[in-house]
């Protein structure tokens, strides 16, 4: 698969983070309504640390493992391992940092944009690995399977926007402009690791990229939840975090059966 046809799917497969955005559009719905989505949006997300979180200690393990058959240094697993928690670390602090500043003054709450914006941040640092991840496969001669992962995070990035427009729905009204912003950061970031990992292999860039989405997702997540936990619904919401859950797991399991 030549770099051009490669870019183009890889950005395909970014492109579909949109499909999810214009739920942050909908109105008049009950306070009720609002916690479904905004504890269903939990749990893809949930879902989504657990799955980067998987990716990105792979590796590291991996490396562990080689070292301790004395395959390879323990070296490489040490600067592996540095690699991940200094991300997840800073993932976490920075996005709680830059929330914190812009936290609104007038009422102390993460305000519905900010959380969407701290997503969109998150989910960006992670569709940067899955391209890397289509483009390496790309330049490696592996073209079956780099369409299948272009098809399979194209279906995982469908959910994604859901999980950034969700809480918008209990906020001031969206313009699709700012929707559109959303989209481009939470899956414009495909197209870029594309083009990167179509132009050299970097297994320590991918963990580092990893562990930064972790982190900024861990906070993503706990934001969602309070917001959840203040309208008072906590079977509706716990209900709903469940099926945002399993339905993350639900599609995993398809792509895996898949061979993705």
């Amino acid at each position: 698969m030549g770099f051009g046809q490669t870019v183009i799917l890889a950005a395909f497969a970014g492109l579909t983070i949109y499909l999810g955005l214009p739920v942050g559009r909908l109105r008049n719905i009950s306070s009720k309504t609002q916690a479904l989505l905004t504890a269903g949006a939990g749990g893809v997300i949930l879902f989504l640390i657990f799955d980067v979180l998987q990716q990105a200690v792979e590796p590291v393990s991996s490396d562990l493992e080689a070292a301790a058959r004395g395959g390879g240094p323990y070296s490489t697993f040490a600067v592996d391992a540095i690699v991940l928690g200094a991300s997840i670390a800073l993932g976490l602090l920075s996005v709680t940092w830059v929330t914190t500043r812009l936290r609104s003054r007038s009422t102390g709450l993460v305000l519905p944009r900010q959380l969407a914006l701290g997503t969109a941040i998150g989910l960006g640092l992670h569709n940067f690995s899955e391209g890397l991840a289509i483009g390496q496969s790309a330049a490696t001669g592996a073209t079956s399977l780099a369409l299948i992962l272009v098809i399979g995070f194209a279906l995982h990035n469908a959910t994604e926007g859901f999980g950034i427009a969700a809480p918008l729905a209990s906020g001031d009204l969206p313009s699709w402009r700012f929707l559109g912003a959303m989209g481009l950061i939470g899956g414009g970031p495909t197209f870029l690791g594309g083009v990167v990992g179509y132009s050299f292999v970097a297994p320590l860039l991918s963990i580092a990229f990893l562990g930064l989405a972790a982190g900024a997702l861990i906070f993503v997540f706990n934001e969602m939840m309070a917001v959840s936990r203040r309208m008072s619904v906590p079977m509706v919401a716990t209900s709903a975090l469940l099926i945002g859950l399993l339905a993350g797991f639900g599609t995993d399991f398809i792509l895996t059966a898949a061979g993705a």
